[in-house]
């Protein structure tokens, strides 16, 4: 049975040869483009359960890909990068990408990667929850956030992922660990910076959010 499509806008013909192998085998369709205009062409045929999409495109690069996705899609951004520098993944996460991949990479993490993400698109699809902090308001139905003052944001999957998870256990110190496997899933092949990266950018744009930094341990949202 098909697994869905997987919409990859990558340059290198010889990654895109590979990855449209490895996905095949896991029963997956993978359609291929080599620049951002062309990926967010294909993007608008609205058939595509996630995108993945290098930094280094020609042309328009691929941080501006992924603002131009975000301003009329949630569908699941996975950014794939050469470059192996906290500054570029937090461009990456500000405009909205949900994961990054760093190259060299094996192809079978980038599945390993999407599969996490489609996993937890469908844990989602149950009946929504609410939880209140400190006069913060984590609505998991509509998957946003609502400050003290009423102001209402909406993450991206994977921050609010991470929000939710610290939000229905407030008050516990949660390791990086911990939140690794429960947010980026068993199968994660990445570093626990990862977690504070993130973090940075929940901070950033939940301003005031009551994250506690509890340190040599991990997390803690509230008391």
């Amino acid at each position: 049975m098909s697994q869905g499509t997987i919409l990859l806008i990558e340059d290198d013909p010889d990654i895109a040869d590979l990855l449209d192998m490895t996905f095949a085998q896991e029963g997956f369709r993978l359609v291929h483009h080599s620049t951002g205009e062309q990926g967010l062409e294909r993007l608008s045929q609205r058939d595509i359960r996630v995108v993945l999409l290098d930094i280094g495109l020609p042309g328009i690069d691929g941080h501006e890909v992924c603002r131009r996705i975000r301003a009329s899609s949630d569908v699941p951004v996975i950014m794939l990068t050469a470059r192996d520098g906290e500054i570029d993944t937090v461009v990456g996460l500000e405009m909205g990408a949900d994961d990054y991949v760093t190259k060299p990479f094996s192809p079978r993490e980038v599945v390993a990667r999407v599969k996490a993400v489609l996993r937890r698109s469908e844990e989602r699809s149950t009946a929504p929850d609410t939880v209140e902090v400190e006069g913060w308001r984590f609505d998991s139905g509509r998957r946003d956030v609502t400050d003290p003052d009423g102001n209402v944001v909406r993450p991206t999957a994977r921050e609010f992922d991470l929000v939710w998870y610290l939000a229905s256990r407030r008050g516990l110190v949660l390791s990086r660990s911990q939140i690794l496997e429960a947010v980026w899933g068993y199968d994660y092949f990445g570093e626990t910076r990862t977690v504070d990266v993130h973090i940075r950018q929940l901070r950033k744009k939940l301003d005031g959010v009551p994250i506690e930094t509890v340190w040599g341990v991990g997390y803690r949202l509230g008391q």
